[in-house]
């Protein structure tokens, strides 16, 4: 009997403890059900995406040209005499460069004198001739024609000294074509001729070339599309941009890259444009012009020619917010259930330190900034600003 009572009172403890244990087990499904998960989500700064403008730098490679480029040619064959200058030097306009055998010349010059001389002479004979007919045909011992005779021979004679004239004057132009002077002031290139070399004006190379860089050019080649795009944006505010594209009178501002990689100290006016498209190349030849007062640049130089261009009402990002897969480009964004979600973008450019994003994102998403490390997509996440 009192085994009996014993088992009854171990079979009612028990109940009560399952009893209790269900109890507490749907107290804490109850506690469970309560708790939202984005309660205890990451906190992480984000940035609310946005459009603003965009200003990007378009890169064009140009080749330098001093303001005038003059081959030195002679004008006449002979022997070189004397080379005043040398490579490299700078010679002022009008300075003594090369001097070329005068002999042939300045005997060329005396026998046009010579004969110049002798024209001079019958020329005085024929009008002597002419004052002596004159009384005898006032007297009539002559007839009228010999007067208009010998009226004739003088005028002969007047056209012949002037043809020795000529013949003088072109064979002193000849003889000062011995002596090449400077046409310009600027640098002296190459000079592939030697004291003693013949030289004539049908030689294939020049004595050398005289560049004036106090002012260069800078040619560089621009694209049909880029070309249609700077030609908009003046028409839409020509104040500001200055880049004319109907016509050829661009003043826009452009900066010069030199080929060591430093900035060109002194700003540069684009102000002329080809008028033709290349057809085999697609692009459009444009010249910018910069001072060179400080001797930096020579003919022949090569450097970079940066134009500036204005991308108004785009979505930009900073690059610091962007990560990398697979050659693709994409950043981490709140979606509106507040978890992570790694969005893929476009880029099309870089303005400063921000990407041009063209797909991916929309005005009003949130973007993660930092502490990617923390986060894998699906998580919660909320914005810490």
């Amino acid at each position: 009997m009192i085994t009996t009572k014993k088992t009854i009172l171990l079979g009612f403890s028990a109940l009560i403890m399952v009893a209790t244990l269900i109890g507490i087990n749907s107290c804490n499904i109850g506690n469970q059900k309560e708790l939202d998960p984005r309660d205890n989500a990451l906190a992480l700064p984000t940035i609310t995406v946005d459009t603003a403008t965009a200003i990007t730098v378009k890169d064009y490679i140009g080749s330098i040209e001093g303001k005038v480029n003059v081959e030195i040619r002679p004008q006449v064959e002979g022997i070189l005499e004397q080379i005043f200058v040398d490579e490299g030097s700078f010679v002022q306009e009008g300075q003594p460069l090369f001097q070329i055998n005068t002999q042939p010349y300045q005997e060329v010059l005396n026998n046009m004198i010579a004969t110049e001389n002798v024209e001079k002479a019958k020329l005085k004979n024929a009008g002597l001739e002419i004052e002596r007919l004159k009384p005898l045909i006032d007297n009539e011992v002559i007839a009228q024609v010999q007067l208009e005779t010998a009226k004739s021979n003088y005028e002969i004679a007047r056209a012949s000294l002037a043809k020795a004239s000529a013949a003088v004057a072109s064979a002193q132009i000849s003889l000062d074509y011995t002596l090449i002077k400077a046409p310009v002031s600027g640098y002296i290139g190459r000079i592939p001729k030697r004291i003693g070399n013949l030289v004539s004006k049908s030689d294939k190379e020049p004595l050398t070339v005289l560049s004036d860089v106090s002012e260069v050019y800078v040619y560089f080649g621009m694209s049909e599309s880029d070309f249609l795009y700077f030609s908009k944006e003046n028409n839409q505010n020509d104040e500001d941009t200055g880049f004319a594209g109907s016509n050829a009178t661009f003043e826009r501002d452009v900066t010069l890259i030199l080929a060591d990689g430093h900035e060109y100290s002194e700003k540069g006016k684009v102000d002329m444009i080809n008028g033709q498209v290349n057809r085999n190349t697609g692009s459009i030849s444009i010249r910018a012009s910069f001072p060179n007062s400080k001797d930096v640049m020579r003919s022949g130089n090569t450097g970079t020619i940066k134009l500036k261009e204005t991308k108004p009402n785009v979505i930009l990002v900073p690059q610091e917010v962007t990560t990398f897969i697979q050659d693709k480009t994409f950043v981490y964004i709140i979606d509106p259930e507040q978890k992570v979600k790694l969005q893929a973008i476009k880029v099309d450019g870089v303005s400063g330190q921000n990407y041009i994003v063209t797909e991916g994102l929309q005005v009003g998403d949130r973007v993660i900034k930092t502490g990617f490390d923390k986060i894998v997509e699906g998580a919660y996440v909320k914005s810490s600003n």
